[in-house]
């Protein structure tokens, strides 16, 4: 379909950008987002912090803060019980809360199959939105939460992750990326996304394709929750994974030899994952200090911006 042109998108479909961006005054802009998805952990309290927090981090990969959020529910009225939809919605609304948001509204059907998320509306400064396209050659490559949700997922829902890893994974999930943008908005952050579904490997290739560059990644460098790459060796590994690394093999790169689990991690669909930053390489210790002195500890630099490509992703 013909993508639709206005003077004032700043942000819009041409990049899968995490958010769309609208210019309304010299010195304000609207970012307008939404997601919503199926349960990925047992507790309607905890699915409506994950739900939302991954919703609302879309704001944060764009350098700007939430305002308002809008609840969207797809409930089975005739199988579950209401106090389900309770809970969830608490969830929710305990995240949007934290993030210094309002709930607005929101819109509900009865569907056989639960579903939950949020539209968000944030702001930001028309000059220093940060887009996915923006990566320079030698910038260093920031990754602000470790990886494996996605794998401890379908571990939890086998039964056979433990009670550490599994509270573990539920926290990493709930826990908000404001605070890494908050952190990194005193720094020239050149582009930025979140790590969702399409794993590292996938968000980190759209950068590279919108940057029109190569991301190299180090692969021992990048963070791994614990229990992940036991897990993935007993093939606990969701099908979204391999249709990451299906998806992104005719633009991947790898160079020497790289553990077959850990690809499986870096490919690992995320839910609520860690900000993938790129800035310049001087300002990379002093951003990575900050963010571990702020609460942030496991972020970690992974990698650099090789130079420029039609889109590549190297991994070593």
């Amino acid at each position: 379909m013909p993508l639709q042109t206005d003077p004032n998108l700043i942000v819009g479909l041409e990049n899968s950008e995490d958010a769309g961006v609208y210019r309304i005054s010299e010195d304000l802009a609207l970012i307008q987002t939404l997601d919503f998805f199926t349960p990925i952990v047992n507790e309607p309290f905890d699915f409506g912090r994950i739900a939302a927090a991954n919703a609302l981090s879309d704001v944060y990969a764009m350098g700007g803060h939430p305002i308002t959020a809008m609840n969207i529910v797809c409930f089975p009225i005739g199988k579950l019980d209401k106090a389900i939809l309770k809970e969830i919605l608490r969830g929710g609304l305990e995240k949007i809360h934290e993030a210094g948001a309002v709930l607005a509204g929101g819109h509900s059907v009865d569907d056989l199959e639960l579903k939950y998320g949020l539209s968000v509306t944030g702001l930001v400064h028309p000059d220093r939105v940060w887009t996915n396209s923006g990566a320079r050659p030698g910038d260093v490559l920031i990754l602000t939460k470790p990886l494996g949700t996605g794998i401890l997922a379908t571990a939890i829902k086998a039964g056979m992750a433990s009670a550490e890893a599994e509270s573990a994974a539920i926290e990493l999930m709930a826990t908000l990326n404001k605070t890494a943008a908050e952190v990194l908005s005193s720094f020239p952050v050149h582009g930025c996304t979140d790590i969702t579904g399409f794993g590292l490997l996938g968000h980190a290739l759209e950068m590279a394709r919108a940057s029109k560059a190569t991301l190299t990644i180090e692969a021992q460098k990048v963070p791994v929750m614990a229990e992940v790459l036991d897990h993935a060796g007993i093939g606990m590994v969701p099908a979204g994974s391999y249709a990451n690394r299906n998806f992104c093999a005719s633009s991947v790169r790898e160079v020497g030899h790289i553990d077959p689990l850990l690809l499986d991690v870096i490919a690992d669909a995320q839910t609520s994952g860690g900000l993938l930053v790129a800035l310049p390489a001087d300002a990379a210790s002093n951003a990575l200090e900050e963010l571990h002195a702020a609460g942030v500890p496991e972020s970690a630099i992974i990698g650099f911006v090789a130079g420029q490509s039609k889109g590549i992703v190297e991994l070593r």
